[in-house]
């Protein structure tokens, strides 16, 4: 059987680690073409040198760095297919009141409107191309199980899923589709500020409580499910959230 992505071009945010680098192995290892970005040009290149892809240093809130993914993966690969909104950030799990401007500027930009900034100017080159697009942007549990502490965390998480849900409607006729995949806290860069702790055994292991199924989400969890939903296999599927959670929003 051919691979499930072959022929595809994917531009993956925040790829260097984590969620972001377990999708691009897993779209490498099914044929698809993919252009690496992030923030750090260290780790950005190790990475792009050890999977033998495209990378482009890119801050995911400028514009004129999506201009330049874009480019990119015309200039390297031809096209452009599918695009994976994975950077994000949080703050530290702390009480509301403590949450402060920079914080909530910082989710707020980086979690929303990055995809704002990544619809902006990609969505034109799907309509001027006439060629199916797929985007998929990784939200959270947070949007749709919110628990305290992480509010305005949890609240642009939530914006993202619902403007997912409003662009499938509205680019549906034009064959560019748009879901959305919810982790469940996984083990990332970023899971000692969700647990509010440090990141040991002990911490996690009060977490996993909460999930049925008895784990963290891993990389691979979110990989395989960015892959099906940027497949032909899924083509009639759009303006979905797909939890990746192991029970916990159930």
């Amino acid at each position: 059987m051919a691979p499930r992505l072959e022929g595809k071009v994917a531009i993956v945010t925040g790829a260097a680690s984590g969620f972001g680098k377990g999708i691009v192995i897993k779209f490498l290892e099914e044929g698809a073409k993919v252009v690496i970005a992030d923030l750090s040009t260290e780790a950005g290149e190790l990475v792009a040198k050890e999977l033998r892809c495209a990378f482009v240093k890119a801050d995911v809130t400028k514009k004129d760095d999506w201009e330049q993914l874009l480019k990119e993966a015309c200039k390297q690969y031809g096209q452009l297919d599918i695009v994976v909104n994975n950077a994000g950030v949080t703050y530290t799990n702390k009480p509301t009141e403590d949450v402060t401007e920079k914080d909530f500027d910082l989710v707020m930009n980086v979690n929303v409107k990055s995809i704002y900034l990544s619809t902006n100017v990609l969505v034109p080159y799907f309509l001027e191309k006439k060629r199916p697009g797929c985007f998929i942007q990784i939200a959270s549990t947070a949007a749709t199980r919110p628990r305290p502490r992480l509010t305005w965390y949890n609240a642009s998480k939530a914006a993202v899923i619902n403007a997912t849900k409003t662009m499938a409607v509205e680019y549906g006729p034009d064959q560019i589709r748009f879901n959305a995949v919810s982790p469940v806290v996984g083990s990332t860069g970023m899971t000692h500020l969700f647990l509010g702790r440090p990141d040991t055994p002990e911490n996690r292991a009060a977490f996993v409580t909460t999930i049925p199924l008895g784990r963290p989400s891993t990389p691979a969890d979110v990989a395989n499910s960015c892959c099906y939903l940027a497949s032909d296999e899924a083509q009639f599927i759009t303006g979905i959230n797909l939890e990746v959670d192991g029970g916990r929003c159930v």
